[in-house]
């Protein structure tokens, strides 16, 4: 049996496991000046940040433009409009009150916000939706590869035989999480590696283990630990990049405290560090908010604004760090949700599951604003209405793809299996793309 045949089938991933603890024009791209951009090597991260359970899109970037029928629809819920977080120069539009950082972001040209993205004939089921939205499938189509891992196939072909190398000495891409996402999967393995969890990357970097039990499988354990440590093939560089930075920003919170900032403060240790590693996936959930989503006295608290507060803690103290660790040039991020939910309030107090919702991309390179308008929300909005879909999420992709890495066209469509509109998301910086 082939070697890449038996870890195929044998190992679902590459580990540091818990033992160890503007619409383009596409015929632009053909032009000579894109065409000598995409030879060089880019040294740009993408890191996604992924909102598990269906985030709450109408509570979180907020229609001030159609402020009354937003409240009529959600009486319940609705945040007071003196509250809401403006956005200089998008009077029509707010943030819910729990995201400052992210309003700071906003009106220093540092954070993107996409209206309605969503899929045609969206699925309500988690499992389904994070698939599409993992494998860049249609709604009625099943793939076994995911949307970043044929990217990074395409780049780097016969992944893993003769990986790592002089030219790609790193990882291609890392989550932190115990699995690696379906969205690294390449043809034949994926084409990523987990980092289970902060402590383990701290244990690691540290030369660290949990103590096993005081028995024979303790002794066992212990074994094991050890054999992996030595054994795993990225464990070096890793360690590498991360000693290499011994200062961060002191806008993290406490460790524990937002499991989110622990994890970027991860990725931008490695990122600052050096690693080549062009993909990062990140993740936090409990957006799935049917019912209480605020607190009944107050509805600018409860569980989405404490989960929206993290994820603008989160990002904020990730971008300032970056800055501080002079990366920030180098990074786009992109948060995502499975779908948003329903225009009406449920009775519960929450929402329930629905289509189309907003993603903020974050970063310096960013074409800043709002893509897209609000959701045109009706007088009487009904149970079953939903936001419309303005821009399908793998245009996002595609745009990602061809202005953020600099990828090929006809790459592009091979890795989305059709063409999509680009949109104006990444500044024009080809002279940032050759390191001048």
């Amino acid at each position: 049996m082939k070697r890449r045949d038996f870890l195929f089938r044998t190992v679902p991933s590459v580990l540091i496991p818990s033992l160890i603890n503007g619409f383009s024009i596409r015929a632009l791209a053909s032009s000579p000046l894109a065409q000598a951009a995409r030879m060089v090597d880019s040294d740009h991260v993408l890191v996604l940040v992924q909102l598990n359970g269906g985030n709450d899109g109408l509570n979180t970037v907020i229609p001030l433009e159609f402020y009354d029928a937003y409240r009529a629809a959600r009486p319940n819920i609705a945040i007071p409009e003196n509250k809401i977080l403006r956005l200089n120069g998008f009077d029509g539009t707010g943030l819910n009150p729990a995201m400052p950082e992210l309003q700071n972001l906003f009106n220093e040209g540092k954070l993107t916000i996409v209206q309605g993205v969503g899929y045609p004939q969206p699925n309500f089921s988690h499992f389904r939706a994070t698939d599409i939205w993992l494998s860049g499938a249609d709604a009625g189509q099943i793939l076994p590869t995911g949307w970043a891992g044929r990217y990074l196939n395409e780049q780097f072909p016969r992944f893993p035989d003769n990986y790592p190398n002089r030219e790609m000495p790193d990882p291609l891409a890392i989550q932190i999480g115990s699995l690696v996402s379906p969205a690294l999967q390449g043809p034949a393995l994926t084409m990523g590696m987990a980092i289970s969890n902060p402590n383990s990357f701290y244990d690691l970097i540290n030369e660290r283990t949990a103590p096993a039990p005081a028995s024979r499988a303790g002794d066992q354990l212990a074994y094991i630990r050890e054999m992996s440590v030595k054994t795993d093939q990225y464990a070096g560089v890793i360690k590498a990049a991360a000693q290499k930075v011994t200062k961060q920003s002191d806008k993290y919170p406490a460790a524990g405290k937002n499991p989110l900032a622990d994890q970027l403060k991860i990725v931008a240790r490695l990122v600052a560090g050096g690693l080549k590693t062009r993909i990062y996936l990140v993740s936090m959930g409990g957006f799935d908010t049917h019912a209480k989503q605020t607190d009944g006295t107050d509805t600018t608290t409860g569980t989405h604004a404490k989960l929206l507060a993290k994820l603008s803690e989160a990002i904020g103290a990730f971008q300032d760090d970056l800055r501080l660790l002079q990366a920030d040039r180098r990074v786009t991020g992109m948060t995502f949700s499975e779908f948003g939910r329903r225009i009406k309030s449920n009775a519960s107090g929450g929402t329930d599951h629905g289509t189309a919702a907003p993603v903020m991309l974050f970063g310096n390179n960013l074409q800043s604003g709002i893509v897209g308008g609000n959701p045109l929300l009706p007088a009487n909005a009904t149970v079953n209405d939903n936001i419309p879909m303005l821009y399908d999420f793998r245009a996002l992709y595609a745009s990602l793809l061809e202005k953020w890495f600099y990828a090929d066209p006809a790459i592009t469509d091979s890795v989305l299996m059709k063409s999509y509109a680009l949109l104006p998301l990444i500044k024009s910086r080809i002279s940032d793309a050759a390191g001048v």
